[in-house]
């Protein structure tokens, strides 16, 4: 299993755990991923032991689902458009959301459930604030997140992905976007798998990167971001969301011997994927902060 997969299986682990799946829906998942039943139980036996007890109801947002105001952003969203260009091992699908005066661009890496609505949104959301986003598709060489019906079977996909070739094409997506914002900064931001790549490619060397934003990623072992030294990060965190926060320490020691510009937060009453506003987790109070946070980061490092 890499560790990408286990990454993977430990969250639909943790979904079950804190409510979200059924069990008979986890076992399936993991399935998909070639967990077998076995090894499946044992994955979910690990994250109930490692959960800390705060109450017998599982661990959702302080905020429903659905609420009343729309997730920050949203009121100047720009539509965006669907392209593709040659990557390096065939035609990269992505999400544009074009900037009317772009201040910079920025690089939307998505969740382990593909290029869906939710990330076009969040493209969108950063064109409106004046930055052009391409959201890209890391299951384009499989015909792209919307060939497959069930989004189980995407994200089962997107395990079995090797680094070094979602590393390369998020690489191209790099030069796609340095291509239609010419002379602007660029940045990175990921969410949850998305932002275990923002690491990813920090710890490959990335010095065309202005800023990086991980949204809860998991952080990969023994990184070392000294090719990327001049990328200021803003590493993003949820209090509840055991399982990533594990990883911030490794994080924030590779930062500090590389030298570079960055700050680590941590959202209270927060839980993993807070940010996702169709999600279980959503909570809004973290979601305004978390993305007051990152238009302040991108003005001082990408505008």
């Amino acid at each position: 299993m890499t560790p990408l997969q286990r990454y993977i299986a430990e969250e639909i682990a943790t979904d079950h755990v804190d409510g979200l799946l059924s069990r008979r829906e986890a076992l399936r998942r993991l399935a998909l991923l070639g967990v077998g039943t076995a090894a499946a139980t044992a994955f979910i036996a690990a994250c109930g032991e490692n959960k800390q007890p705060t109450s017998n109801a599982p661990v959702t947002s302080s905020e429903p689902a659905t609420v009343s105001t729309p997730p920050p952003g949203s009121e100047n969203t720009v539509p965006s458009t669907p392209i593709t260009w040659a990557g390096p091992s065939g035609e990269l699908q992505a999400a544009w959301a074009p900037a009317a005066e772009p201040r910079g661009g920025v690089l939307v890496i998505h969740e382990n459930k593909g290029l869906n609505d939710y990330i076009r949104s969040v493209a969108g959301r950063f064109a409106g604030i004046g930055y052009s986003a391409l959201a890209i598709d890391l299951l384009s060489a499989q015909g792209g997140t919307g060939t497959f019906a069930d989004p189980a079977e995407a994200t089962a996909a997107l395990g079995k992905l090797p680094p070094e070739a979602a590393l390369a094409d998020l690489k191209s997506g790099i030069d796609e976007l340095q291509r239609r914002v010419p002379g602007k900064k660029v940045a990175a931001v990921g969410f949850c798998m998305g932002g275990g790549f923002v690491w990813r490619l920090l710890a490959s060397g990335e010095p065309r990167l202005a800023a990086a934003v991980p949204f809860y990623g998991p952080t990969p072992d023994n990184p070392d971001f000294a090719g990327s030294k001049d990328v200021a990060v803003l590493g993003i965190y949820a209090a509840q969301d055991q399982r990533v926060n594990a990883t911030e320490p490794v994080a924030r020691a590779a930062l500090e011997k590389a030298g570079l510009v960055f700050e680590l937060v941590t959202e209270p009453d927060a839980n993993h994927a807070f940010f996702n506003d169709t999600g279980d987790r959503y909570n809004a109070t973290a979601a305004e902060d978390a993305w007051r946070r990152v238009q302040d980061w991108f003005t001082a490092h990408v505008a």
